[in-house]
């Protein structure tokens, strides 16, 4: 094959090798609808009801209110919770310990039917079926269930069965749909009606117009059996596969050829969850398709494993009804500068309420592989790129678990966002297995390489570990995966390779368990390469927020852990990294003039520069201290807090150890100079503040550092009015401001506040309570 196929112009269409491939899969002969039906002899069954007895067959209406007699409202699952709401799910229900199902013929009668649908199904003919009772189901006249997903309760769950009793009712149809398929059923009259459907489908029962419509619900369990066997020779799709592997590719917005790609992932039609997620227990058209793929893939030299897919397309789309061109503002009616109705769109209709119109986008994220046997699995988070996808159902094709629109914004069009789970089958070939693996962020590819050099198989790890290096450094392994990572980069005996291996992670995966294989690696490769690896640590967090700090508790105790290991310089290196970022931070906000953002910001650099201050060594503690000098008093917000925490986590004994006896006297010591400072004099109206250095600031200074000057009449353009009122709330100026609309320009109008003397009053009071609390023995 050429890899062209000739259009309806003549014209050569270049296809690609993984749609050829989908095509191939989409065509072959594999069995399985997504949902049966069947009629038996209602004689097959006998049924009794604890509290009613048995039940007759066909249905009668006295019967059916006796059964409501004994049931209670059903319930129905939104996520993690279980719900009562008749505008959703209206119907009685009666549990399976008060159903006794039995007679002569039902155990044949059920057994055949389970025969039928694993074959209509398109299940493997070796896998067993079984049903599970769930629940009696009563529809009155106007009871419905609308639109829904059944969850899969079990691993071995595959689908569902609902055995229909005969009775004489309308409307209440089971609608079932799949994939851009709907199939509706009726129940018989007077047989037994039985359906059966996969679990992922969506499906609802239509409001019943007259009569009653009664039901028994089955979970429809699946024991794997052997693979499906072939239905065509996978020759073609093996040659697809060597050609897609073997073929530079262009991404969908590029315009230069790159690297023939390392996966391929074929989408699969049908919903699984981690645990029902195997070989065999694939679903319908998936198990025929799956199958053929696996065979092509070893033919063709590769492995495959099965994986689940978060798919989200982003379509450009508009209400159905509606003239696209309108969204862009030309209606000539509609002058109104409130913008019109675009931004209501988002709320309105369900996903079918919209036309698709061309894809925007998509982003394909694989959440979780098995092995290449089928059985394990990981949880991984791997991005995948268009030119590595196929399918042969497209996305559009089937049911969104949820979507998004957006209307027009003004510089784009109205959008569609909808979201999918899909299975997939991913592909790579077996001499690149172990990168192809490894990009996903896998643990695997760390415990591979630390296996690898425990048997002495050093060349071999080495190759391996250099082959991650092209996407390495963009995977986000797991924090917990550090401890590997460092003994695998001490034992590789390659500096480079080693702290490739290391740079995707941050500090804060950092404990006291990694100090044994830090400081090996620090020892085998020396202290200027441990520097580079910790300060790509540290920036790769970019900045320390409140969460990331909570990490340092651990720090402490991993500097002493890496002291007793000989590795001081180790120990160092990590403090001075904690402390740079919260130095960093410390002289961002004691400058900041919002005391309330300033106040909680401060407070919770507080933990983490104790624990810096425990992790230390003397000279740094000298250092750090010497720092805090130089701050302005607003550094107190942090330090006080810090010390009082300390009395609870440490005796005043140990505060010398800590470096804490030093931070005490010298926040003793600006205490006292605030406690001594003379009151301010009742006609100092003077306030210390510099601004932006520019002319507005510098006469606003001015007025602000007036002693007796309390109000300023200040004529100012609009942007000038901007500028004055941003200083004076940012820094929380004891001064109101407002602009007298009169003239031209406007007036601002400053008037300094009593807030001058009361902060200061409460400041004074404050350093007191705190210097009567660190008053001996605390202060030495």
């Amino acid at each position: 094959m050429d890899g062209r196929s000739v259009g309806a112009e003549g014209r050569g269409v270049v296809v690609a090798p993984r749609e050829r491939l989908a095509g191939l899969l989409g065509g072959a002969k594999t069995a399985g609808a997504f949902s049966a039906r069947l009629e038996a002899p209602a004689a097959g069954l006998d049924l009794e009801v604890a509290g009613v007895g048995p039940v007759r067959l066909p249905l009668r209406a006295p019967q059916a209110k006796r059964l409501i007699s004994v049931s209670r409202p059903a319930l129905f699952g939104k996520g993690e919770e279980t719900l009562d709401d008749t505008s959703v799910r209206d119907t009685w229900q009666i549990s399976p310990d008060q159903l006794s199902l039995g007679g002569p013929s039902w155990p044949s009668l059920l057994s055949g039917a389970l025969e039928h649908f694993r074959d209509t199904l398109g299940l493997p003919a070796a896998t067993r079926l079984w049903a599970e009772p769930h629940a009696m189901l009563v529809y009155g006249k106007g009871q419905f269930f609308l639109p829904h997903q059944d969850s899969e309760k079990d691993d071995a769950m595959v689908g569902t069965l609902v055995l229909s009793l005969p009775s004489a009712h309308t409307g209440g149809e089971l609608v079932i749909e799949h994939a851009g398929q709907e199939c509706a059923y009726r129940a018989s009259k007077t047989d037994l009606t039985l359906v059966a459907f996969y679990a992922d489908c969506r499906h609802e029962v239509t409001p019943v117009r007259s009569g009653y419509r009664v039901t028994l619900t089955f979970n429809l369990m699946a024991a794997p059996g052997t693979s499906t066997e072939l239905s065509g020779p996978p020759a073609e799709l093996a040659h697809s596969l060597e050609q897609h592997f073997g073929s530079p590719v262009t991404p969908r917005y590029g315009s230069r050829e790159s690297d023939p790609p390392n996966r391929l992932v074929y989408l699969l039609d049908h919903e699984y969850t981690q645990r029902g997620l195997s070989w065999e227990r694939l679903k319908g058209a998936d198990a025929g398709r799956a199958a053929l793929l696996r065979a092509a893939a070893e033919q063709a030299g590769c492995e495959s494993v099965l994986a689940l897919a978060e798919v989200k397309e982003t379509w450009d789309a508009h209400p159905e009804g509606d003239d696209p061109w309108d969204d862009y503002g030309y209606d000539d009616e509609d002058d109104g500068e409130d913008g019109g109705g675009d931004g209501e769109d988002g709320d309105a209709g369900a996903d079918g309420d919209y036309v698709l119109q061309e894809l925007v986008d998509d982003e394909i994220t694989l959440g979780w592989w098995t092995g290449p046997d089928g059985t394990g699995g990981e949880q991984i988070s791997l991005r995948v790129d268009d030119y590595e996808v196929c399918a042969s159902t497209a996305s559009a094709d089937l049911t969104p678990y949820d979507s998004q629109y957006e209307g027009y914004m003004g510089n784009y069009g109205n959008t569609l966002d909808r979201w999918y789970r899909r299975a997939a089958v991913v592909v790579w070939p077996r001499e690149r297995a172990f990168a192809a693996r490894g990009e996903a962020g896998s643990g695997w590819a760390l415990e591979e390489l630390r296996v690898g050099i425990a048997r002495g198989d050093l060349h071999r790890a080495r190759e391996r570990a250099l082959s991650l290096a092209p996407f390495w450094k963009h995977t986000r392994p797991q924090r917990e995966l550090l401890g590997c990572a460092l003994q695998v980069a001490a034992g590789l005996e390659a500096a480079e390779t080693a702290a490739m291996l290391l740079e995707p992670f941050q500090a804060s995966a950092l404990g006291p368990e990694c100090a044994g294989a830090l400081s090996a690696a620090a020892e085998r490769y020396g202290t200027e390469w441990t520097r580079r690896v910790v300060e790509v640590w540290f920036a790769s967090a970019h900045r320390l927020d409140s969460q990331q700090y909570q990490w340092t508790e651990r720090l402490p105790e991993l500097c002493t852990a890496l002291r007793a290991r000989r590795a001081p310089a180790v120990a160092r290196l990590l403090a001075d990294g904690v402390w740079a970022a919260v130095d960093r931070d410390l002289r961002l906000w004691t400058r900041t003039g919002s005391a309330d953002i300033r106040l909680a910001q401060l407070r919770q650099l507080a933990l983490p520069l104790r624990c810096v201050l425990a992790a230390a060594d003397t000279e740094q503690r000298d250092g750090i201290a010497a720092a805090l000098r130089e701050y302005r008093d607003t550094v107190l917000e942090c330090l006080m807090p810090m010390l009082r925490s300390a009395e609870e986590a440490l005796p005043a004994a140990e505060w010398g150890a800590a470096g804490l006896d030093v931070i005490a006297r010298d926040c003793a010591d600006r205490l006292r100079v605030v406690c001594e400072r003379a009151p301010r004099a009742a006609d100092d109206w003077s306030v210390d503040w510099t601004g932006c250095g520019c002319e507005l600031c510098g006469a606003l200074g001015a007025f602000l550092g007036s002693r007796s000057r309390r109000v300023l009449e200040w004529p100012l353009a609009k942007e000038g009015r901007r500028h004055v009122h941003t200083g004076i709330d940012s820094a929380e100026l004891p001064v109101f401001h407002q602009t007298r609309r009169q003239g031209r320009p406007y007036t601002l109008v400053l008037t300094k506040t009593e807030d001058l003397f009361t902060r200061e009053r409460t400041v004074r009071r404050q350093a007191a309570a705190d210097l009567a609390w660190l008053m001996p023995p605390r202060n030495g």
